[in-house]
């Protein structure tokens, strides 16, 4: 669900790469436009993805990096036996609050890149078989990763929403458009 990001400030690095995790956040929040809980929690195709699963999931997991990159433990620890938690609503979740959430998580996010002083200031990866021993990541990295993984599931946001109820992204456009000309 592509919108256009403009052109950053001559040099403005941080602002461009923000935009563009903005820009992504964007697709996913839009394939949510119009659903019931019911409709978001719903798994219309092969996979068990689900609007309201990756919603959740893109939340913990940019968080998880930004603490990682503070030095700090994440707000959610998953292991094994809870992994399939980070991409379902639980007990007591809606996702309003998954979006509220969210709103939080990105604004920290955006703080801690814009206080950090250089993009080349790196962090340590955890201990796990999947990165290098010892391996260490810069902030520029740390934004890039989350434009990644954010886009690639605003791409599973898509086919969803589109599988539900033939919803496009430039239909989602539109409408999210039309709601903010009327507020």
């Amino acid at each position: 669900m592509v919108k256009h990001v403009g052109p950053e400030a001559s040099g403005d690095e941080r602002g461009a790469l923000l935009s563009f995790i903005a820009e992504q956040r964007g697709g996913i929040r839009r394939a949510l436009i119009g659903l019931t809980e019911e409709q978001a929690s719903s798994r219309p195709s092969a996979s068990e993805l689900s609007l309201a699963g990756l919603l959740k999931h893109v939340a913990e997991v940019e968080q998880m990096w930004v603490s990682m990159a503070k030095g700090e433990p994440p707000a959610v620890v998953r292991d094994q036996s809870t992994w399939h938690e980070c991409f379902r609503l639980v007990e007591g979740e809606t996702v309003a609050s998954q979006l509220e959430y969210w709103e939080k998580v990105a604004a920290e996010t955006e703080a801690f890149v814009n206080s950090v002083p250089s993009l080349d200031d790196t962090f340590a990866l955890p201990d796990q078989p999947w990165f290098p021993p010892d391996g260490r990541v810069s902030m520029r990295w740390l934004c890039l990763h989350l434009i990644r993984e954010t886009a690639r599931h605003a791409g599973h946001a898509d086919i969803i929403r589109e599988s539900l109820d033939g919803a496009t992204a430039f239909a989602l456009v539109a409408a999210e458009q039309q709601a903010e000309a009327g507020s």
